[in-house]
């Protein structure tokens, strides 16, 4: 009997196989125990073991001279589960069976090696904004490769490793749900969640797999609508057609969709009947649209109210609401130049043949809509302007029709109490001359302006010439104050008290008639001549004399000029051992002076005394 080890009953054998990630490094890696025997096997070597079926000769070889079984190549359980092979044993010399084929199967056992795989990477997925915590989003689902009965190679684990606190995921069934309450689209609308399956029930050293959910928040109403202003204006002619567009006004909403759809209203009105607005659906604006024909001299303006809403509400958020806004909505018309208008389309006046001339035969009315215009009534003129230029029309009421047209002027004048023309005004005067209000007013302007600009210009002038006025003193040579003049005996620059210094810049402005300011003039007090000083008893008294003599002059003289003063040439006093050595003690000649004091002085006037202190007879020699 062929068995495997000792089991010598069956000729059925199941034996287990773990699955490999490496190729086999040697023959004994995949060595499948115990081997296939034979009892008719007496170790001689003439038993030959023959293995075929799944994988035979391929994935397993077998030892045909022991019977061991071996596998060549990596097994992958999750390509294929089992192997069902064939062995049997016969004589290597005569090729006879010596027992029955017997069966093997042999099992792969699962390891770990796979990973788990989501079914789709990214996910998109969009939740409502503002959404309940806990609110479902997806569902992801991982699987794995590895066998799901054996061990936890295929027990997945889910978590999420990017997207908190927004939203979290269940770890069982991989269902994304909302973490965060009232999340607002209008704050941010885009979210990246990471979800990540593990295998081995997420224990350490499991294997993992990742995918991406894009998750959109999806907009809900929860924002009304609200005018960017709460007063609009809006200017159109009186002569805009009826259905025109006066004006276009939006509210803002910061849903979108049909949660920002709204719908405008005229709520009041001053003009009842006369707009209307409807809504634009491709841009959300109130396009208001005239209804009644405008009138500039019977109305100048007119304010709506506007009321604008959404039109699909929530009732989930009407605490946010209302969901509505008002704004007001001024119109103004403007005029435009309309021409005078019968009061009827046509007249028709009889007259007889033999009327006489100038024979009045009938009136017509007309008048113009606009305002500084002209009203014609019963024949009568209502004065608004000065001169009217009034087309006259006349045709015959025979076929074929003959007409004349003719411009009729009309002035306006002054006139007294009995009707009596007085005067007209400057506007009427000069309208034959073709002269109009603004060239009268721009003629007026420019003679203002040219008058205006003479007067600048005489002014500039007159300032020019006060600037290039002539200064008191023409020299060149002009040094003021600079001038410091030491040949006379006044108190020199710092006497400013006894005379003028205008008189000293310019001499040649000197009156003949000035007074001196520091002395009495001479025409009420006379000058008083002093009597003589009596002779002097020591050297100096002809200084004395000299200086008292000049002194008494200039007092006495007005014409003087104004800066004398008393000055002392180096006199010492009558106390001074070396008196005074001016020249002006002096005598008119040398002989008169004797000079052998100078022999008593010392060795500092020895020289002197040299010179000028010898006998006559001396110095004649």
């Amino acid at each position: 009997m062929l068995y495997s080890g000792g089991d010598r009953n069956n000729h059925f054998y199941t034996h287990s196989l773990l699955e490999s990630h490496q190729l086999p490094k040697s023959k004994d890696d995949f060595f499948l125990p115990p081997q296939l025997h034979s009892d008719g096997d007496r170790g001689d070597g003439s038993v030959k073991y023959i293995l075929t079926g799944d994988g035979a000769g391929t994935l397993f070889k077998i030892d045909e001279k022991n019977g061991d079984i071996h596998a060549t190549k990596r097994l992958d359980r999750e390509e294929k589960a089992f192997y069902l092979l064939h062995a049997k044993a016969i004589n290597r010399f005569t090729n006879e069976a010596l027992e029955g084929e017997s069966e093997f199967i042999i099992k792969i056992h699962d390891i770990n090696d796979n990973e788990p795989r989501f079914t789709k990477d990214p996910y998109i997925a969009s939740v409502p904004e503002m959404s309940d915590i806990g609110t479902s989003v997806i569902q992801v689902t991982a699987t794995d490769a590895d066998d799901a009965t054996y061990g936890n190679s295929a027990r997945v684990v889910y978590s999420i490793l990017e997207g908190q606190p927004y939203f979290s995921v269940d770890p069982e069934t991989g269902l994304i749900k909302t973490a965060l309450a009232n999340m607002d689209r209008e704050v941010k609308e885009h979210y990246q969640v990471v979800i990540q399956a593990k295998d081995m029930a997420g224990q350490m050293g499991g294997l993992s797999g990742t995918t991406t959910v894009s998750i959109t928040l999806s907009d809900v109403n929860d924002n009304p609508p609200r005018f960017t202003k709460t007063l609009y204006e809006f200017r159109v002619n009186e002569s805009i057609e009826l259905g025109s567009t006066v004006g276009v006004i939006r509210a803002m909403d910061a849903d979108v969709g049909e949660n920002a759809e709204m719908e405008y209203r005229i709520m009041s009105s001053d003009g009842p009947g006369m707009f209307d607005i409807t809504t634009n659906r491709s841009t959300q604006e109130g396009v208001i649209v005239l209804r009644k024909p405008l009138d500039f001299e019977r109305k100048r303006q007119y304010s709506l109210r506007i009321q604008v809403e959404n039109v699909h509400i929530n009732p989930r958020f009407y605490a946010k609401g209302p969901f509505r806004d008002d704004a007001s909505v001024k119109i103004l018309v403007e005029d435009v130049d309309e021409p005078p208008v019968f009061e009827h389309s046509s007249y028709t006046m009889k007259v007889r043949e033999d009327a006489p001339r100038n024979k009045i035969i009938g009136s017509v009315n007309a008048s113009d809509p606009d305002d500084k215009n002209w009203t014609v009534r019963y024949g009568r003129l209502i004065r608004l302007k000065s001169v009217y230029h009034v087309p006259v029309v006349i045709s015959d009421g025979e076929l074929p029709v003959q007409s004349s047209t003719n411009t009729l002027t009309i002035r306006v004048c002054t006139c007294d109490r009995e009707g009596n023309m007085k005067l007209c005004n400057a506007e009427a005067l000069t309208a034959r001359a073709g002269l109009s209000t603004g060239a009268l007013v721009a003629i007026l302007l420019c003679v203002i302006i040219l008058l205006s600009e003479c007067v600048i210009v005489v002014l500039f002038a007159a300032l020019r010439r006060q600037r290039k006025k002539e200064p008191l003193i023409i020299s060149k040579e002009d040094v003021r104050d600079n001038v410091v003049s030491y040949n006379d005996e006044g108190g020199g620059e710092e006497d400013t008290q006894a005379f003028d210094i205008g008189t000293l810049r310019n001499p040649e402005a000197i009156e003949e008639s000035k007074q001196r300011r520091d002395i009495v003039p001479e025409t009420f007090y006379p000058p008083v001549r002093r009597p003589p000083p009596a002779p002097a008893r020591d050297n100096n008294g002809d200084v004395r004399d000299f200086i008292n003599q000049r002194l008494q002059d200039n007092d006495s003289d007005p014409t003087a000029p104004p800066y004398d003063s008393l000055a002392t040439y180096a006199y010492e006093g009558s106390g001074s051992v070396a008196e005074s050595l001016s020249s002006l003690e002096s005598a008119t000649t040398e002989g008169d002076q004797d000079y052998n004091y100078l022999s008593e002085w010392g060795p500092r006037f020895k020289k002197l005394a040299d010179m000028y202190g010898g006998d006559d007879s001396d110095r004649d020699s």
